[in-house]
């Protein structure tokens, strides 16, 4: 199973929450911060339907996969700014 950590952290006068290197919009304090980061966390696991994706892998090969839509990845809110 997939695992996917968004992480809380100061970010342009404000505070974001992250996954890898990609921010969200900054927010002007820390739980307004880590209540949308919990949001789009419960939002990750809600199940859709089974789709079909089409994608390029590192290659550059396009590629398509049958999706399930109750395959569902593992999410944590952290603490980042410690």
């Amino acid at each position: 199973m997939t695992k996917i950590v968004y992480e809380i952290v100061e970010h342009d006068g404000g505070w974001a929450y992250k996954l890898d290197d990609v921010f969200s919009e900054t927010y002007p304090t820390k739980e307004q911060a880590t209540a949308a980061a919990n949001d789009v966390a419960a939002r990750q696991q809600l199940s859709g339907e089974s789709e079909v994706v089409q994608y390029q892998d590192e290659k550059g090969t396009w590629r398509e996969e049958d999706v399930s839509g109750d395959d569902r990845p593992e999410v944590d809110v952290r603490d980042g700014a410690k």
